[in-house]
């Protein structure tokens, strides 16, 4: 067979194949359209989902990014005159309570966003500037379930601190020993040994000093080794 014939056999293929699409096309025209809008549709819902995913998240990060100026707000200084169009609280509680109060709405408003999560997480902390303990523990531990694992990891760590100021010291130790032994980039393992090795130093003084002395054999070049080797040398 010469190259001509094979060519006009393509040819002859293709103009079949296109007369028997439009053969169909023309037969089943009312399921072709149906399946042209359907397809249309399902773009235009993702396209459209992912553009709102998009403006939440925006949304969300604004919002908390208005939160954040409020809790960075200086604290007006007695004698001190505030500078001109700059935002100041008479305290830190004061301070608290206005930034709690968006966070709080960020929470509740983009609870699913990277934002509204850690806007949880700071709602759990103003709480606890406010002296609200109870509420403070309650949103700290959202953030523990919801919030992911180094937002988690910070919260637990807040409520170390809640259980040392509630006397509850036993708890505060087993966290401590779970973030030790689950470290994350917010808290690593050194941190949590050495807040742990500060609360035995009231209430089990030779194994906060066990604790320093492996700090310092083991993590010499981390900033939690420095400090252990500091505490060891001031403990003589």
């Amino acid at each position: 067979m010469d190259t001509q014939t094979r060519h006009a056999m393509k040819r002859d293929a293709l103009v079949d194949s296109a007369q028997s699409a439009l053969g169909w096309l023309e037969d089943h025209k009312s399921e072709a359209i149906l399946f042209a809008v359907v397809l249309v549709v399902v773009i235009a819902i993702g396209v459209g989902g992912t553009l709102f995913v998009q403006h939440r998240n925006d949304a969300a990060a604004a919002e908390f990014g208005a939160a954040m100026d409020i809790y960075s707000a200086p604290v007006a200084q007695p004698g001190v005159p505030a500078q001109p169009g700059m935002r100041t609280y008479p305290t830190a509680k004061v301070r608290a309570e206005a930034a709690n109060a968006e966070f709080g709405k960020v929470a509740g408003d983009y609870g699913s966003t990277d934002a509204g999560k850690q806007a949880q997480y700071f709602t759990g902390l103003t709480y606890m500037e406010m002296g609200n303990i109870g509420a403070a523990e309650t949103a700290l531990k959202k953030t523990v379930d919801h919030g992911g694992r180094n937002l988690a990891a910070l919260a637990n760590l807040a409520l170390v601190s809640i259980y040392e100021q509630s006397g509850r010291t036993s708890d505060a130790e087993q966290l401590l020993k779970d973030l030790a032994a689950h470290p994350t980039t917010t808290v690593p393992a050194g941190q949590s040994k050495l807040e742990l090795a500060a609360i035995y130093e009231r209430t089990n003084p030779e194994a906060a000093k066990k604790i320093y002395a492996q700090l310092k054999d083991k993590d010499s070049q981390t900033a939690a080794g420095q400090i252990a080797a500091q505490k060891l040398q001031g403990a003589r």
